[in-house]
């Protein structure tokens, strides 16, 4: 069967990333093992978090879980202060949620199908796929951030990436680029180029084997490639946390299971409308009037996530005992142990309490 053009694109392109990716790709832990449990561990790690910064929190998890059994037995708490610094704390606690199930639902043998992969609490269709392809083989292929990007550069898509009919065309095009190609080796190349060749901004494109081929290129497109509309606008936080000790112990409390730091522990919080703040405001806290000394307030950088922006201060509190029963009475020297929001954890990397 001859190939048309539009084929005879996608056969070269696809053969090109084989070629590219047998001569550059990176020597990365997750690449040494065919392991799904420890293909999952890193896909989950690596969603909004870079490989440099993963690597190391990959290493420790395997370290610390070496099946997945020994992670659906740790805690919660376990888990989250393992991932302490990592961002996106839900991830972590899907990851324990899909341990759990692997355990309970597959009989504690990971799921060896994309169909039932994708069961799993916190997978999407790009994980499935990456595990999926690269552990057994499927020819399912992969569309995350990194092939969005080729995939829009070298075969013109200008439309919104954010809509569903241009998420659909991209994936249309990359189940044509993955067929008769190795899986595996296929869903690693269109992610790997996408990661240190097709770069969001000023891609060495002068050095790229693709570049006769890119529409992007040819037609001085390569900056606006991906478009993607703007929808959500940032806010500002301002977060007073209250460190209150009677010189041996102090308080912590535990966020709720919604909202950004679920699950992890802090010292109280009152979130106001600005950075001001007077002693009254331990009252809206729920402290008793007195018995309460300020001693100092120490407000930290900015603290940017996604789409907010927190102001912290900390605010710490002398006083003679330490009996209110709404927290939970810690040692000052084991803070340091519980799972913290990595603001906190800095702040007390460089601020005695």
């Amino acid at each position: 069967m001859s190939l048309t053009l539009d084929n005879l694109k996608t056969h070269t392109v696809a053969t090109i990333l084989s070629n590219w990716f047998s001569k550059n790709q990176r020597d990365l832990p997750w690449r040494e093992t065919n392991d799904p449990y420890k293909i999952w561990l890193s896909e989950i790690i690596l969603q909004q978090t870079r490989v440099a910064q993963g690597t190391p929190y990959y290493n420790a998890f395997t370290s610390r879980f070496p099946t997945i059994k020994n992670l659906a037995d740790a805690t919660q708490d376990e888990i989250l202060k393992l991932w302490q610094g990592l961002g996106y704390y839900s991830r972590a606690r899907n990851l324990h949620a899909a341990s759990k199930q692997v355990m309970t639902e597959f009989n504690g043998v990971f799921p060896r199908s994309y169909n039932d992969i994708i069961k799993l609490k916190g997978v999407g269709p790009y994980t499935a796929a990456a595990i999926a392809s690269i552990a057994y083989g499927e020819e399912t292929a992969v569309v995350d951030g990194n092939v969005i990007r080729v995939i829009s550069r070298v075969f013109g898509i200008s439309d919104d990436t954010n809509l569903t009919t241009t998420k659909k065309h991209i994936q249309h095009i990359s189940d044509d680029l993955i067929k008769g190609r190795k899986p595996s080796e296929h869903n690693q190349a269109i992610m790997e180029f996408g990661a240190i060749q097709c770069i969001p901004k000023n891609p060495g494109c002068d050095i790229c084997p693709i570049s006769q081929r890119c529409f992007a290129l040819k037609t001085n497109q390569v900056e606006r490639l991906p478009y993607k509309v703007k929808k959500l606008k940032r806010r500002s936080r301002y977060f007073h946390f209250l460190i209150i000790s009677d010189g041996q112990n102090t308080l912590l409390e535990k966020r709720g299971e919604q909202g950004i730091w679920a699950g992890l522990y802090q010292f109280p919080l009152l979130e106001t409308e600005s950075d001001k703040f007077g002693p009254r405001m331990l009252e809206k806290a729920g402290f008793p009037k007195t018995n309460y000394t300020l001693e100092k307030s120490i407000a930290t950088r900015k603290h940017v996530l996604t789409h907010q922006d927190i102001h912290a201060t900390f605010h710490h509190f002398r006083t003679n005992e330490l009996s209110d029963t709404n927290f939970q009475k810690v040692k000052l020297d084991e803070v340091h142990t519980f799972a913290l929001p990595r603001l906190i954890d800095r702040y007390l990397e460089s601020n005695s309490i």
